[in-house]
């Protein structure tokens, strides 16, 4: 049967989204900060210190309200420099937040982060966009920014498991070889965990909002398929790629040889 993904223009997606999905009044949208500031309650009673995740929690809201303001903008001045501009910023962001739970200094590989998220995350981002949506015109705002920040989020965190794990492995002792083998197991077992669990365990969010926009199931597995083959595809490959660049580093040259 043959895969056809119908592209609307995002004033069409607008309206749709305004005909299917129920606007969540503030009030609502505060209750579901309750479970959270449960898990901060606990995070405090534990002594656990919960100044992370009450700044990470007002960080998120007020990013997303900004995001979608700035989104707003965006899809309205349908320029491909100004979604040049914004991919840039989210390769760099990403490039530099993977690196969060690394001890040594960020800026000593911060290079093989970027090249890693750049050639793994937009070779995937490219595919997609080109060849299996098909994008018209071909960075269409409305579609190559999520999808953009799907895929390299996702290399984030998996190149974020890797770097933490290797050089855990190699602080131990453990050769680059060895612990490269170990860093690229545990980057994937994220994505290997949704893989098992899609449609069985878990709805995912994109295949669910598409649903409540009224989209028919079927259709939003497709593209869920999609979305699961991009993510993988995007965790190996970044991964894969840093864990490679960081052999050249004076970092690992360092450390005990294969």
């Amino acid at each position: 049967m043959e895969l056809q993904i119908i592209l609307l223009s995002p004033s069409q997606i607008a309206d749709s989204m305004k005909q299917e999905l129920q606007t969540i009044p503030l009030f609502n949208l505060a209750l579901s900060f309750i479970p959270v500031f449960l898990v901060i309650l606990i995070v405090w009673k534990w002594k656990i210190g919960p100044r992370t995740s009450i700044y990470a929690t007002l960080r998120m809201v007020l990013q997303l309200f900004l995001i979608g303001y700035t989104l707003t903008f965006i899809f309205e001045a349908d320029n491909s420099w100004i979604v040049i501009g914004v991919l840039s910023i989210m390769l760099t962001s990403s490039s530099w937040i993977a690196l969060r739970t690394v001890k040594i200094p960020k800026k000593e590989i911060y290079f093989q982060s970027l090249l890693a998220i750049l050639i793994g995350g937009g070779s995937v981002l490219f595919l997609i966009t080109q060849a299996v949506v098909n994008l018209e015109p071909w960075f269409l705002p409305s579609y190559m920014i999520p999808l953009a920040g799907m895929i390299f989020a996702n290399s984030m965190n998996s190149i974020s498991l890797a770097a933490e794990r290797f050089f855990s492995e190699t602080d131990r002792g453990l050769s680059y070889d060895q612990a490269r083998i170990v860093a690229l197991r545990a980057s994937l077992i994220p994505i290997t965990n949704s893989l098992f669990a899609v449609g069985l365990v878990s709805l995912p969010g994109m295949m669910t909002g598409q649903i409540l926009s009224g989209i028919s199931p079927f259709i939003a597995a497709r593209y869920q398929i999609m979305v699961m083959c991009m993510m993988f595809g995007s965790a190996g490959i970044s991964s894969a790629i840093f864990l490679t660049l960081l052999k050249s580093t004076r970092i690992v040259a360092s450390s005990p040889k294969s």
